[in-house]
């Protein structure tokens, strides 16, 4: 059972990862949030409270200036290895690294971003193996996983880990408990023909406990969807196809088999999303219990790098021109640390200039937001992702939104939950 202090969080999470969470809490500005800008650790990327999400936005820096080719300060390196602990994993932010961690309070989203950045940067494979590890310590019976140990899993926590097991190169399918593994507890959460024809291939955030059929969530389909496509950070997928994403095949009326295979689940997404975002005029839409409906800024740059991934670029151009034109509103002008990382993610898996996305140097407006780098060189053109760390060995692989929003998004409205987060989410 989450507590108080722990659903707090949880809806923290789903507004960071949405990209609605509002300032004071968390906006990378002075002075702002719980903690003073003077209280931002020296080498962390922006200078809001890193409570929620230092470990998320460092992650998602590292990972997209290193494929942006500049080589970050050793200080940015040395802050994200510092804050793993001592059984792999790592939280959202401890201020105090030298204190051991408390294993309940983890961040499986955390670790899963922090484990690809990782792989980018190279030359931490004890690090990688640890997390691998306690990826396996830590997965539900189900095969999922969930944003906190001992809690049920959530489809974004089930990508984010499926993602960092690839980047790690661990297979999945591998890494299993009680016989279901990672793919399987993913696909836990993909409906299929049993569901209403317009959600088929769309991710629940959790299923309920009580069988209650969930509606696809949006940031839960974004975030799943490069999972589905066998994808991970950084996105450098050049296979393109000429089709649009199919569709599941489903017999007429619905009928048939609930699970949506495994071999199906990302052109099944690709074309959940490919509709969703045709639908709100070339982004993903947030609707909160009592808020106007409002542009899902993550969602949508998670389903555009989901649709990169699967082999369609040409369906996400319109999501990656939206992000171009808006994306100043989701950064908040730059100062957002997590945000503008996704956004350069984005620009490097669509081949985009990341020195001109939407009239802006992305690379530059980043590299501004923490230390100095060690080097540039080549730093605005696209570059391609780093090899996986290893194959598998088998053994290896405003504040924040009131509680009553947190109950309401968990529990079958749609708790949309994985940091930075402010994504960005730590897209």
């Amino acid at each position: 059972m989450l507590t108080a202090a722990r659903l707090g969080a949880a809806a923290l999470t789903a507004a960071l990862l949405t990209g609605t969470a509002a300032a004071p809490a968390l906006a990378d500005t002075p002075g702002t949030g719980t903690a003073s800008a003077a209280a931002v650790p020296d080498g962390l990327y922006g200078k809001g409270d890193p409570t929620y999400d230092g470990v998320w936005r460092q992650s998602l820096a590292l990972t997209a200036l290193t494929t942006a080719k500049v080589t970050p300060a050793d200080s940015a390196v040395a802050w994200l290895t510092g804050q793993q602990c001592a059984d792999g994993g790592w939280p959202s932010y401890r201020a105090d690294a030298s204190a051991a961690c408390d294993t309940a309070t983890q961040d499986s989203n955390a670790t899963a971003v922090a484990v690809q950045a990782l792989v980018a940067l190279g030359g931490h494979q004890d690090a990688v193996d640890k997390g691998v590890q306690w990826f396996r310590a830590n997965q539900n019976a189900d095969g999922s996983w969930a944003y906190n140990p001992g809690n049920p899993g959530d489809a974004n926590s089930t990508g984010l880990a499926v993602n960092a097991l690839i980047a790690a190169g661990t297979d999945p399918a591998t890494v299993a408990k009680a016989g279901r593994n990672a793919f399987d507890g993913l696909a836990s959460f993909q409906l299929g023909c049993a569901a209403p024809a317009e959600q088929r291939g769309g991710f629940v955030y959790q299923t309920s406990p009580d069988g209650t059929p969930a509606d696809a969530n949006g940031l839960a389909g974004g975030q799943a969807s490069l999972a589905a496509a066998g994808g991970r950070l950084p996105v450098a997928n050049t296979n393109r196809t000429d089709a649009a994403p199919k569709a599941l095949a489903c017999p007429e009326g619905g009928a048939g088999a609930t699970a949506v295979p495994r071999a199906d689940s990302g052109e099944a997404v690709g074309a959940y999303l490919t509709a969703r975002l045709a639908a709100g005029g070339r982004h993903l839409t947030l609707t909160l219990p009592g808020a106007a409906p409002a542009p899902d800024y993550a969602a949508t740059a998670w389903a555009a790098l989901g649709l990169v991934q699967g082999g369609h670029p040409q369906q996400a151009a319109g999501a990656v021109d939206w992000l171009a034109e808006e994306g100043g509103t989701w950064t908040k002008g730059g100062t957002d640390a997590a945000a503008t990382a996704t956004l350069l993610l984005v620009a490097q898996a669509a081949q985009r200039d990341p020195a001109a996305f939407g009239g802006t140097d992305l690379v530059k407006q980043l590299t501004a937001l923490g230390p100095a780098p060690k080097a540039t060189g080549g730093a605005s053109a696209p570059a391609s992702a780093s090899a996986p760390a290893k194959k598998d060995d088998g053994g290896s692989l405003n504040k924040y939104w009131p509680l009553g929003i947190g109950l309401l998004i968990g529990v079958g409205g749609g708790l949309l939950l994985s940091l930075q987060r402010k994504r960005g989410a730590k897209l």
